[in-house]
């Protein structure tokens, strides 16, 4: 790996873990830099997700006080997260290579789909939660417990975008502050992306340098995004992830 290619993963990283711990997507990111150095789709998506745990905790970790009298919701939502990330661990482990190489490109299409529709979500949330009769459920109840299982499918199988649906889903079905939801998606999307790594670890063929790269990159990014959260340019931000990702999902149709 030449130091050029080196320092390409590492400054993906370190977006894509301060990116995830603020919004999520950060794959969007990370994937396409793993392609564009020569690693093919399933191989470039597991060394991803190795690579990006470190960082998953590391935010977890930053937003530690909005994490404070949320053990119940957590280790009822967890559940769901890890069955689902083991769920979709297993689901690439087993289809063909053509499978995924097949459907990645809409994943990757949805996933910023989800991100430019992402702000009108926000406003929705926003107003349902201002709403004098709102409901104040803990945990959501059982739709939002299969919907954070299906998340978890998704994660575990590609996982772009995905915090961008956690929060989405938290934030229609629990009322609370949006800093504290967003703490727990955090801890939630770390359960997804651990168990999956667990799985590729013993299962699968991982890219060792460039998932450490992405490690040290992502680690210190979950650090940054705690720090920064939403005083970064979330357009502009948003703009330059859908635009990355529509260009590597043609990249991959074609």
């Amino acid at each position: 790996m030449s130091p050029a290619a080196a320092l390409a993963i590492f400054a993906s990283g370190l977006a894509a873990g301060t990116v995830n711990t603020i919004v999520g997507s950060g794959s969007l990111i990370t994937f396409p830099t793993l392609l564009a150095l020569g690693y093919s789709p399933v191989v470039a998506n597991v060394s991803n997700t190795v690579g990006l745990v470190p960082g998953s905790i590391s935010g977890a970790v930053g937003y530690r006080r909005e994490l404070v009298g949320q053990r119940s919701r957590l280790a009822y939502l967890g559940g769901a997260s890890v069955a689902g990330g083991i769920t979709g661990a297993v689901l690439l482990l087993v289809l063909p290579g053509s499978v995924f190489r097949g459907i990645v490109p809409v994943l990757i299409l949805l996933a910023c789909a989800l991100i430019v529709v992402q702000p009108r979500l926000a406003a929705r949330v926003a107003q349902r939660r201002s709403a004098p009769d709102a409901p104040t459920p803990a945990h959501g109840g059982p739709v939002l417990l299969a919907t954070v299982y299906l998340t978890g499918v998704y994660g575990g199988y590609f996982g772009a975008a995905q915090g961008v649906i956690l929060i989405a889903l938290l934030g229609i079905f629990v009322n609370d502050e949006l800093q504290r939801l967003n703490a727990a998606k955090n801890v939630l999307a770390a359960l997804v992306n651990g168990v999956a790594a667990l799985l590729f670890i013993v299962a699968a063929h991982v890219a060792w340098g460039p998932a450490g790269i992405l490690a040290a990159g992502a680690t210190i990014g979950g650090q940054v995004g705690a720090k920064l959260g939403r005083r970064l340019p979330a357009p502009v931000l948003r703009v330059a992830i859908v635009v990355v990702g529509t260009a590597v999902a043609i990249r991959l149709l074609v």
